[in-house]
């Protein structure tokens, strides 16, 4: 037999640099996401939450930097104009409530105050109570709630029926009966910081119920699964298990919670400075402007609306915010 005219050559081994390739794409194609990087790119879609979270973020710098651009501004917020105001009836000159190039809001009536520096300042106190009233439920809740959840029993007994009592409780009228009967200095606080001071604690005592049920049912539906019970298996105690097994996997719900806390707490601050036992003049509040504003509602409407507008826009820019966290932290949801 005669040979064949051409031999089967042999294929040709691959090279080093196509061999790194093909492991660097296998070990990309089953490159898995963290749970972070999912809510990442769950809310980068949510245009409404990211407007909101832009807002939000632009308020706390404005909050920050309100000496700031004040000085910038060129205006005092405590400063008087009476020269921007009607003697007759008491309103600014002018249209629109004295809007200017140097007042762009406008001035307040009688004294002729900048709105707009004003309302920087009201928003530090805004803020404020909001953020850290929402801390200090947040705190009180999860520890009171993990420990109702993961104990049972008595425990849980006692700790419900004071949520129950909390929550049963007339929060606006406690506040108020308790500011009204507060000394003018305390802790080495004096004036408007002593009802800041105490609104941030009422406002926190009062609100961690709300977050306490959601952490305490949370940790009852937690505290039987798989992996509570492999570290029980493993010898891991009581304080381990609480605090790295279950309060790990609450920090979403924490989270979402803390979003919608806040507006509701600022909304509260505006309410009690509407009602005259928030912070004491001259020191500026939203809900303190709203309330002189009542009697001049129909001769300089303005003066009306600039606060309540800032109000309207950070509880809406809060609450977008926060539906947006609360769907990209869903792990049933699809967006």
């Amino acid at each position: 037999m005669t040979a064949p005219l051409h031999e089967p050559t042999a294929e040709a081994a691959p090279s080093a640099a196509e061999e790194a390739a093909v492991a660097a794409a296998g070990a990309k194609a089953v490159q898995g996401r963290s749970l972070g990087r999912i809510a990442w790119e769950r809310l980068k879609r949510d245009r409404l939450a990211l407007a909101g979270g832009l807002v939000v973020l632009v308020l706390i710098v404005v909050a920050l930097c309100a000496p700031l651009i004040a000085s910038l501004y060129g205006q005092d917020p405590d400063a008087y104009h009476e020269s921007l105001i009607d003697p007759l009836f008491s309103t600014p000159k002018g249209s629109l409530g004295g809007i200017s190039g140097e007042h762009w809001l406008g001035v307040e009536p009688v004294n002729g105050r900048d709105i707009f520096a004003r309302v920087l300042y009201g928003a530090r106190i805004s803020l404020l109570v909001g953020f850290l009233s929402a801390v200090v439920a947040v705190v009180l809740g999860t520890v009171l709630g993990i420990l109702a959840g993961f104990f049972g029993g008595w425990v849980d007994s006692v700790i419900s029926r004071v949520m129950d009592g909390l929550l049963a409780f007339p929060q606006l009228l406690f506040i108020i009966a308790l500011v009204s009967v507060m000394p003018n200095e305390m802790l080495g606080l004096s004036g408007s910081s002593v009802r800041v001071f105490v609104m941030i604690l009422v406002i926190g005592f009062f609100g961690w119920p709300y977050i306490g049920r959601v952490v305490r049912g949370q940790t009852f539906s937690m505290r039987e699964r798989e992996y509570v019970e492999a570290a029980r298996s493993l010898g891991a105690g009581r304080f381990y298990i609480l605090m790295k097994e279950l309060l790990p996997n609450l920090v979403a719900p924490i989270i979402v919670y803390t979003t919608m806390m806040i507006p509701t707490n600022i909304l509260t601050e505006a309410a009690l400075s509407f009602l005259g036992v928030g912070v004491k003049p001259p020191t500026s509040s939203w809900g303190q402007m709203l309330s002189t504003a009542i009697d001049y509602y129909d001769s300089d409407p303005m003066y009306m609306v600039v606060p309540g507008v800032a109000i309207f826009i950070t509880v809406l820019a809060f609450n977008l915010f926060g539906d947006g966290v609360r769907d990209a932290l869903d792990p049933k949801g699809s967006r």
